[in-house]
C-alpha cells in the first residue's frame, strides 16, 4: 500500500485497526511512534548497486489504554511528515515488537489494515548460479490418451 492509499482509506475511518498475519488484532491501545522514510542502499550478490526507499510506520504497544490513535490525528501526522521529511508516495513498510522487531508489508481488507508478510530473496539469481525452478506437472494433470493410439500423443 503506497502514502496516498492509506491517506484516503484514513478519511473515511471512524476508528483504525490492525491486524497481524496470524489473524490476531494488534491492541486497540496501540500508538505509531514514527513515520519516516527509510532508505536502502546496497549492492546485490551480483554486483548490481540499488536503492530502496519506504515510508516507515512503527507500531507500538503502549501500556496507555486511555488514548487510542483516531484517523484524522494519523493523518495529522503524516501531513507533517510530508512536510518535514519531504515524504514521496512510496509503499509503506510497518514495523512492529514480536520476538525482535518485524516488518510488514500494509493491505486493507475494508474494515482493518492488514500486515503483509515479507520474504527476503536474491535479486540476482541470473548472476549467482541459483537454478530456475521448474514447474511442477501432476501425473493426473497430463492427458490420458493412449500414447500409441492413432493420433496418439507419443509421435
Amino acid at each position: 500500500m503506497k502514502l496516498s492509499e492509506i491517506k484516503l482509506i484514513l478519511r473515511k475511518l471512524d476508528v483504525i485497526g490492525f491486524l497481524l498475519p496470524n489473524n490476531t488484532l494488534v491492541p486497540k491501545h496501540f500508538h505509531i511512534t514514527e513515520v519516516g522514510k527509510t532508505t536502502k542502499h546496497f549492492i546485490d550478490c551480483g554486483g548490481t548497486v540499488r536503492k530502496e526507499e519506504v515510508v516507515n510506520f512503527q507500531l507500538w504497544n503502549a501500556n496507555d489504554y486511555n488514548h487510542r490513535l483516531h484517523p484524522e490525528k494519523l493523518l495529522d501526522i503524516i501531513a507533517l511528515s510530508e512536510k518535514v521529511l519531504d515524504l514521496k508516495d512510496l509503499e509503506i513498510e510497518v514495523e512492529y515488537q514480536g520476538d525482535t522487531i518485524q516488518k510488514f508489508g500494509l493491505d486493507f481488507n475494508g474494515e482493518l489494515f492488514k500486515l503483509t508478510t515479507k520474504a527476503t530473496d536474491c535479486l540476482a539469481k541470473d548472476k549467482c548460479g541459483i537454478p530456475v525452478e521448474k514447474p511442477k506437472v501432476k501425473l493426473s494433470d497430463l492427458n490420458d490418451e493412449p500414447c500409441c493410439a492413432p493420433d496418439g500423443n507419443c509421435c
